[in-house]
């Protein structure tokens, strides 16, 4: 049974990529994280003394704590943030217990780091598919906070140039298409990069594919993901209003993907009961 404030890997890995995904603050000391410099998908590195200094600020969130084995610095931080009003658990085992299940864990050299407190990508407006896959993939599983800025495909660059933003999903950078013939979409780019190769991650990202490339025999579902991509572009001419519409599908799609792809309807079989 867990202790009292306390919250079990399994539990965690659960909620993480949801909406109600906690905030993880991951503590390990530098000679800790050195060895094994990865971090919790969707965890920002953060300094123990800091929050002590700072924990005002956390006041009625929900977080989670995580150190090197789950014991006096993420215990101890977890307390500190409580006292200050904090909904504050620690992570059982902290980042040795999550690596041992073999949980996904993102290299921290692949974390955008910029000069803004959270991170600026940019791409191509319009969004249909990748260009909204994408920012729901970094905001539940990397930077819950990331801003997208969409703009004319010929601007993008110089935009990122400005504006110390991330280009993705356009030709020639690090975050686009890959393949022979491109036919691996920047998602597929991004779960590969950030280690984020879940069963669940993988079945969305096959889909995501079949409809962005449109390769509808790769999986039955992406036609309606198509059908519904392209309503959602028509239904909104802001493109961020447009993507905030499209997170509670791909919520859906992710829920879909990690435990109900084998779910069948039978309407059949529902009227006789």
């Amino acid at each position: 049974m867990p202790a009292p404030n306390e919250i079990t890997p399994q539990k965690l890995s659960r909620l993480i990529g949801t909406p109600d995904a906690p905030i993880i603050l991951d503590v390990c000391l530098a000679e800790d994280f050195n060895t094994d410099p990865r971090t919790i998908p969707g965890a920002s590195r953060q300094s123990h003394l800091e929050l002590m200094q700072n924990a005002e600020q956390w006041r009625d969130k929900r977080l989670v704590v995580s150190c090197w084995q789950g014991q006096k610095l993420s215990q101890g931080t977890a307390a500190i943030l409580r006292d200050a009003g904090a909904r504050a658990e620690y992570l059982r085992g902290g980042n040795c217990a999550w690596a041992a299940l073999d949980l996904p864990m993102i290299p921290i050299s692949k974390i955008p780091h910029t000069t803004q407190e959270n991170s600026i990508w940019v791409t191509r407006h319009r969004p249909r598919i990748d260009r909204i896959a994408c920012p729901w993939l970094i905001r539940r599983f990397v930077d819950k906070n990331a801003r997208f800025l969409f703009v004319a495909p010929s601007e993008v660059l110089g935009v990122a140039d400005r504006f110390n933003a991330i280009p993705f999903d356009v030709e020639n950078t690090f975050w686009g298409h890959r393949g022979d013939q491109g036919e691996y979409c920047t998602f597929d780019t991004m779960i590969a990069e950030f280690g984020l190769r879940t069963p669940a991650l993988e079945r969305l990202a096959t889909v995501i594919r079949a409809a962005d490339t449109n390769r509808h025999e790769l999986h039955p579902v992406a036609a309606g993901l198509l059908a519904i991509s392209v309503g959602l572009s028509r239904q909104y001419k802001d493109d961020v209003q447009q993507l905030d519409a499209a997170m509670p599908l791909y919520d859906a799609l992710y829920r879909w993907a990690r435990d109900g792809f084998e779910e069948e309807h039978d309407w059949s079989q529902e009227s006789k009961t």
